[in-house]
């Protein structure tokens, strides 16, 4: 059965007594707070009404990685699996890991913010950090500096190492059902997708 939700009559939905949302901050009430996208709250934690430069510092880092749409108040059960990954991420961003292991995280996500994602992962390793993504995305295999292929199949006939080596290397080889489709994706592209190269592959 769907989980059944209603607004509570008592505050209308704003989580808080009167008494609580008697207190403000540069005008706004804690459930005003709540309703502000993450990129609206940074600017209001910013701002000269109401500066908090920590907060600044996370919502910074939940925009980074393309969910500054969200609510602050907005319910993690109504998350789509790529949102908590990309939130995930920017927890560990602010924890400063040296290790991110990311598993689907361009679920539900349009090309345009895929890209953002893949901008955002070329920064982490060109800052000497290690990023493992479980994904189908072509355009995230394609960006890869390596591919780990499991197979032959899916589920049960799947689960040995069926290749292992950068994306130009499985697209030429074709020996996978994953290389094979890669191939026709970049045979159907205006050009093949560049290697990536990372600041310290430039400076040699």
């Amino acid at each position: 059965m769907a989980t059944v939700e209603s607004t509570c009559p008592v505050c209308e939905g704003r989580r808080f007594n009167d008494a609580v949302l008697e207190y403000t901050l540069g005008e706004l009430s804690i459930a005003h707070v709540l309703e502000l996208s993450m990129s609206e709250a940074r600017d209001f934690f910013a701002s000269a009404e109401a500066t908090v430069p920590k907060a600044v510092k996370i919502l910074d880092k939940l925009v980074d990685v393309g969910i500054g749409y969200i609510k602050l108040g907005q319910p993690l059960s109504t998350l789509s699996g790529g949102e908590r990954q990309r939130l995930r991420l920017a927890i560990h961003m602010i924890e400063d890991a040296d290790t991110y292991v990311l598993d689907e995280p361009t679920t539900g996500l349009h090309l345009a913010d895929v890209q953002h994602l893949l901008a955002l992962l070329d920064r982490l390793v060109d800052a000497g950090k290690s990023v493992i993504v479980i994904e189908h995305h072509q355009a995230v295999m394609a960006h890869a500096d390596w591919i780990i292929d499991l197979g032959p199949g899916a589920g049960q006939q799947g689960g040995r190492v069926v290749f292992a080596g950068t994306p130009a290397d499985l697209v030429a080889a074709q020996s996978t059902l994953t290389g094979e489709h890669l191939a026709r994706t970049w045979a159907h592209s205006a050009r093949a997708p560049a290697p990536v190269v990372h600041e310290e592959q430039q400076r040699g």
